[in-house]
């Protein structure tokens, strides 16, 4: 697979495909919510803002790449965004652990209900409900969305790392 990818390995396409591939985990995170009326979580939360920030990262990346093409900007900034992958993979899989209650979860991922009677109605436009973290709403061959997300985080992760070794200069490797 590498193979194929090698030329958008080189050069700021990585940056590029990264960047279509965070905002579409966000759009499917998205769908789920809106379409499905799935409720996120806080972990779920989490896990999104790891995409935003490599959305944000990559498109700065991109406009900087633009005033000046260097390979060591691109090998740094690949295995930044390695980086962010990474931890968007720890989230992940942290996650997924609550859910199979590996571990507890963090505080206020109860699955209590919320009291309606007793909502503060200054911060209307907050979010006042959630789902628990230690439900997932369905599994797909024994995997959690959690542990997807994980799956593709990790790929994302990897093809980051190897993005920029791709991307070193000539008398560096």
């Amino acid at each position: 697979m590498t193979a194929i990818l090698a030329p958008a390995f080189q050069t700021w396409r990585w940056p590029l495909i990264a960047l279509v591939a965070s905002l579409a985990m966000l759009a499917s995170a998205h769908a789920f919510e809106r379409l499905a009326y799935f409720l996120p979580c806080q972990l779920c939360l989490r896990q999104r803002e790891v995409y935003w920030a490599a959305a944000t990262m990559a498109v700065t990346g991109l406009a900087l790449w633009n005033f000046r093409q260097n390979r060591r900007f691109l090998v740094a900034f690949n295995v930044m965004l390695a980086l962010v992958f990474l931890t968007g993979a720890v989230v992940a899989i942290y996650h997924s652990g609550v859910e199979w209650r590996w571990w507890p979860a963090p505080t206020g991922c109860t699955d209590g209900p919320v009291d309606v009677m007793n909502l503060d109605f200054d911060a209307l436009d907050e979010r006042t409900a959630t789902a628990s973290c230690l439900d997932a709403p369905f599994r797909i061959l024994g995997l959690s969305m959690a542990g997807w997300n994980a799956i593709v985080s990790l790929g994302l992760s990897g093809l980051s790392f190897v993005a920029a070794t791709k991307a070193l200069p000539k008398d560096i490797a």
